[in-house]
């Protein structure tokens, strides 16, 4: 734990807390079966706002990485490198720990059937691997993280758009020429998960084995960050924040466009991170920052966004928390009216279905409420100045 540089950008700890906040809301609802639209992912093609969240954090992520970086002179040595190498292994890591736990969980219960003395039940929910899923959120962003660290060390930073524009044209001929834009098990994506990881430890969605955050997928993933490191370079090449909005506002605009128009002859989509996926993702976390510099650090209006602090200077401690908490409430079993349920059925189906009187609603304000107590845990931490570093 160390206190963080005292030149930190405002805007982009708060930009980093509301996709924080997003990305713990949007995956607790009381219920998934009662989401509001705009708190759906797209179920193949398009783009919702939820599905902004991930993407505006890797590309926050890769600002932060250039900040990071700038200190050691963007000079590769056996200090940096291990550096990025132990962060890359600790969050891979933490993500495989809390897909493990919830694998734990689930297999203890399913176990419950078997009349097992209770160690033995354990031992064999501990011992699970054969349905581990290996990649997901986390071990996503460690890949992206220590490749385009490297990339940041080791090219010269007026090469990342030329890296960027090569890597997403050579990920549409894959797709393309792979039936990439298929939901299908000829997907080119989907064959090489299955072939690389096995259907056991993918995603299933629908009954196909088909993982999002899957191996081919991670390629243009990592263009998120390197686009997050050049823009970081146009943050900081200047103190003027006037300067800084502008840049970005040119930068965000060009990316959206783009991709908005290539939407045409390659389909926007989050399941497959297609190009137009990440230009269009990019080029508003690129707009939205160059907004809340203006509002934040440049008018002062900074009262409304001190919530969000919370989870911005503790960003991956505070998604972490919220992973595992939901597995709990999701699989402690309570006894409540003489029947066995979760501590999330009692609290979503008993108290807020009843109270409230529609399903849906209930279901926003049970995400809500889950926020509220990750925001609690988050503030004690801020109030005390404890930063969390992983």
């Amino acid at each position: 734990m160390n206190k963080p540089p005292s030149n930190r950008l405002l805007s982009l700890d708060i930009l980093r807390g509301i996709t924080i906040a997003g990305m713990i809301m949007v995956n607790n609802p009381g219920s998934w079966g009662h989401i509001y639209a705009p708190l759906e992912h797209a179920e193949w093609i398009g783009l919702t706002p939820t599905d902004l969240v991930f993407p505006f954090f890797m590309f926050i992520m890769g600002i932060s990485t250039y900040m990071s970086l700038r200190k050691f002179d963007f000079r590769l040595s056996k200090p940096v490198a291990w550096k990025i190498i132990r962060r890359t292994v600790i969050i891979f890591a933490i993500g495989l720990a809390i897909a493990w736990l919830g694998l734990t969980m689930r297999t203890y219960h399913q176990l419950g059937e078997e009349s097992l003395p209770w160690l033995e039940r354990l031992g064999r929910s501990m011992a699970n691997f054969n349905h581990l899923r290996i990649l997901g959120v986390m071990p996503r962003l460690a890949i992206c993280y220590g490749v385009a660290a490297l990339v940041a060390l080791l090219v010269k930073h007026k090469y990342i758009p030329h890296i960027v524009i090569v890597t997403l044209l050579a990920y549409f001929v894959i797709l393309a020429t792979g039936r990439g834009f298929e939901f299908s098990e000829e997907n080119i994506i989907s064959v090489i998960d299955r072939a690389v990881l096995g259907p056991d430890h993918m995603y299933h969605d629908s009954g196909l084995a088909f993982d999002p955050e899957g191996l081919l997928s991670t390629i243009p993933s990592i263009c998120h960050v390197l686009i997050g490191v050049f823009c970081g370079g146009l943050i900081m090449r200047t103190k003027d924040n006037a300067t800084r909005m502008q840049n970005l506002f040119i930068a965000g605009t060009i990316l959206t466009f783009a991709g908005l128009l290539l939407e045409y002859g390659c389909p926007i989509s989050k399941k497959i991170w297609s190009p137009t996926f990440v230009l269009t993702t990019c080029g508003l976390a690129a707009s939205a920052l160059a907004l809340l510099i203006w509002i934040i650090d440049i008018e002062g209006y900074k009262r409304w966004s001190r919530f969000f602090e919370a989870f911005g200077i503790n960003p991956l401690f505070m998604y972490v928390l919220g992973g595992v908490l939901s597995l709990l409430l999701g699989n402690i079993y309570v006894t409540y009216a003489g029947t066995a349920m979760t501590l999330k059925g009692v609290i979503y189906n008993e108290w807020l279905v009843p109270l409230l009187g529609d399903e849906t609603f209930a279901s926003l304000i049970f995400a809500l409420l889950f926020i509220g107590v990750n925001w609690l845990v988050g503030y004690v931490l801020y109030k005390k100045k404890i930063y969390i570093k992983i």
